[in-house]
């Protein structure tokens, strides 16, 4: 191409942050504006903040545009005048609708963060590790009107490791997906890349997490609660309930790390052994050590040293 490309990058947390940063680096074709979801109240105070994103582009000197909905026609025609070639897509929040997706001439690329068509939707790095996959990775597709089912540009891969989190394994697929989107880009712009349709076989979908996904219920097996402690730090974090100090109440018990112990057994939530062996629940099966805790209004401490000054029959 005689011109440098024209790109429009549409993406709001930090994830999408780090693809932003990448691409301006890179210096792969000119990004001639960015896309974010409005700004949101934050923290105790609820101040009004900025998404990474829109701060990146701010720190860079580009333009934002932060509407309400993609699919708003004066939204469409501002994105029309900015004349992309082609829009980037990282995490943006929001399905793009038809009239979006035809604004740019070699159409819209997403960075979805599983291998496609495993995890499909909202939360693919999460329920990789709750699910107790082999692996994860990024994949970069052509969008279409539907969640996630274009055809593939590129795939990254990277195995899921029993020190994984929720929080590292974003981290890492973060880097990786930038590093994919720089290396395809150049290519796919001057048409030497064919995408690939998804196959029709394998295809699960990954639903928004809740709050209540956090709470750990003792009936499961502990190797199974184990991955979602993972899998949900930092949000919503793992938490059961002690007893209160007052009969018919309780508090709140966030459980920071564990580890599942396949030997031991007991009813589900029946706390075990002595004190010498720590803070050990039995759960379906097996049972869990518990490492890091907190009561709520306390702070984090080791949970041997926990259950030392806080004798306990049962959690809930």
């Amino acid at each position: 191409m005689s011109t440098s490309p024209r790109i429009v990058f549409m993406g709001t947390p930090d994830l999408a942050q780090v693809i932003l940063s990448r691409l301006l680096d890179s210096g792969v074709g000119q990004v001639v504006g960015v896309v974010a979801q409005p700004d949101r109240p934050v923290g105790r105070h609820l101040e009004l903040t900025p998404p990474p994103v829109k701060a990146e582009a701010l720190r860079r000197g580009l333009p934002v545009l932060q509407p309400l909905k993609a699919r708003d026609p004066g939204f469409v025609e501002q994105l029309r005048q900015w004349a992309p070639d082609v829009v980037v897509v990282a995490a943006y929040g929001q399905i793009l609708p038809q009239a979006l997706l035809g604004v740019p001439r070699l159409g819209c690329l997403n960075i979805h963060t599983s291998l496609l068509p495993r995890w499909r939707g909202a939360a693919p790095i999460q329920w990789a590790i709750a699910e107790g996959d082999a692996e994860s990775g990024v994949c970069l597709m052509r969008m279409e009107a539907s969640l996630d089912t274009g055809p593939v540009l590129a795939t990254v891969r990277t195995p899921i490791t029993d020190s994984d989190t929720g929080r590292t394994l974003h981290d890492r697929l973060a880097e990786l997906g930038g590093r994919l989107l720089v290396d395809t880009l150049p290519a796919y712009l001057e048409g030497k890349v064919a995408p690939v349709v998804q196959p029709t076989e394998g295809v699960t979908y990954a639903r928004k997490i809740s709050r209540e996904d956090g709470r750990i219920d003792w009936k499961r097996p502990a190797r199974e609660l184990w991955r979602r402690q993972r899998a949900f730090d930092p949000w919503p974090g793992a938490f059961c309930f002690l007893p209160g100090p007052a009969e018919g109440t309780r508090r709140l018990l966030k459980v920071h790390s564990m580890e599942p112990l396949d030997g031991m057994s007991g009813v589900p939530g029946t706390v075990l052994g002595g004190a010498q062996e720590g803070l050990v629940v039995a759960c379906g099966e097996g049972a869990l050590r518990l490492l890091e805790v907190q009561v709520e209004g306390g702070r984090r401490v080791g949970a041997a040293a926990f259950r030392a000054g806080h004798p306990l029959e049962r959690v809930e």
